[in-house]
């Protein structure tokens, strides 16, 4: 099949490794044809490009800057995006007629573009519903239903609609996305439902006791303490303010030692904290190259996700992966409304509280004894999480 696959995010390049990357590679794989659509934001200073990358088309289309920016650049960069990417499709796509246009949220103004193609080559549509957009913007403050940012999200929230009707298949990250989707989306029929979450390619990165020790002694991190580390987006979704809460009742914790590593529009408010503090059993690092980050976080003993507690829609956090291919088990603290947690502690490799209350994650600290939970955990993303899990399920659709 030749298969469109249509991005928001940046691809740097296609011989790395994402969610999207590696399906898009296990496509490869499986003899299809495959042409990526994905931005290149204005702060890089480069104009829309063309190349071929990983025995894939990649057309880098020049848009606004739709990440690390204020809500309005956000939202008139998102609203401006399908008319570049339209326009990009039509002059270096216009000669491939497509069999399968797929397609990962946000955003949800990517319809007009599944729209054009659907008309024009009679192609079917599978949308990965990667975030319930514009109700999570809502759900942390970014959004407003009225107002001046209301009218922003009555746009967004139209095009959301119109993305899950031209979409043939929906593809959901869990049993509690698939069940959101349908309880506030009523018109959409429960056939073309289904759960495809998540997925790479399944890789051990779990480390020696000797490089266990060589990363420790590298970021000066305590060799003889239990480390939990946090790494990745540090921006409103994930609830900074309870992490600074829960990082004040570990203080005095002589047992246990703190990494925080990412970067994000709150990495301010952590800066902060540590600077007033100066905690001897903590640490907070900008974020580290792929491969660092990916050792360091094997280095350590738990991962920990954090989400705003305010989400109403569920969340489904990418990083689970990334401590489950390191072997490590997982401390969840989030809202109520995504089934992470459920499947964390179902799947007997960490534990779940909720993210607003600082005395249950001080609790859930104590729980980590369990020695089998990191194998527990790789054993889980291989049934679970692997990309040639999600590919099967694409493409039985497709048979169908």
């Amino acid at each position: 099949m030749n298969i469109l696959f249509v991005s928001i995010s940046t691809v740097p390049s296609l011989c790395g490794h994402s969610i999207s990357i590696d399906l898009i590679h296990e496509l490869c794989r499986n003899g299809h044809s495959i042409y990526v659509l994905c931005s290149q934001e204005r702060r890089n200073g480069k104009p829309t490009s063309v190349s071929e990358e990983a025995g894939c088309k990649i057309v880098r289309v020049r848009t606004g800057n739709l990440t690390k920016t204020n809500v309005i650049e956000k939202g008139i960069s998102t609203l401006l995006l399908p008319y570049q990417y339209m326009n990009a499709v039509k002059k270096y796509y216009g000669d491939i007629k497509f069999d399968l246009v797929m397609y990962p949220t946000p955003p949800v103004t990517q319809v007009d573009v599944v729209k054009y193609i659907k008309k024009r080559d009679g192609a079917r549509s599978y949308l990965l519903l990667k975030d319930i957009f514009p109700q999570n913007a809502v759900d942390i403050g970014m959004l407003k239903t009225s107002g001046v940012k209301g009218i922003l999200y009555k746009n967004f929230r139209r095009s959301e609609k119109k993305l899950y009707s031209v979409s043939d298949y929906i593809g959901c990250m869990s049993q509690a996305n698939v069940d959101y989707l349908l309880k506030h989306n009523p018109d959409i029929s429960s056939e073309k439902v289904e759960i495809c979450p998540n997925s790479i390619e399944v890789e051990d990165k779990s480390v020696t006791a000797t490089e266990r020790e060589e990363m420790r002694r590298k970021y000066n991190i305590p060799l003889d303490k239990k480390v939990f580390i946090y790494g990745g987006n540090l921006g409103r979704p994930q609830g900074i303010p309870f992490l600074i809460e829960c990082l004040k009742t570990q203080l005095e914790n002589t047992d246990a030692y703190f990494v925080v590593v990412g970067n994000g529009t709150e990495f301010g408010k952590l800066q902060a904290f540590f600077d007033a503090n100066k905690p001897e059993n903590m640490c907070l690092m900008q974020r580290l190259p792929k491969e660092d980050y990916d050792r360091l976080v094997a280095a350590c003993d738990v991962g920990m996700i954090f989400l705003d507690h305010r989400f109403t829609i569920p969340n489904f956090p990418s990083r689970l992966l990334s401590y489950m291919q390191a072997k490590i088990p997982v401390l969840a603290c989030t809202d109520p409304n995504t089934d992470v947690g459920k499947v964390i502690e179902e799947g007997n490799f960490g534990v779940w509280c909720e993210s607003n209350d600082a005395t249950a994650f001080s609790k859930a600290i104590e729980r980590f004894n369990d020695e089998t939970w990191g194998e527990n955990a790789f054993k889980y993303l291989c049934d679970h999480y692997s990309v040639e899990s999600a590919y099967k399920t694409i493409m039985n659709r497709m048979e169908k």
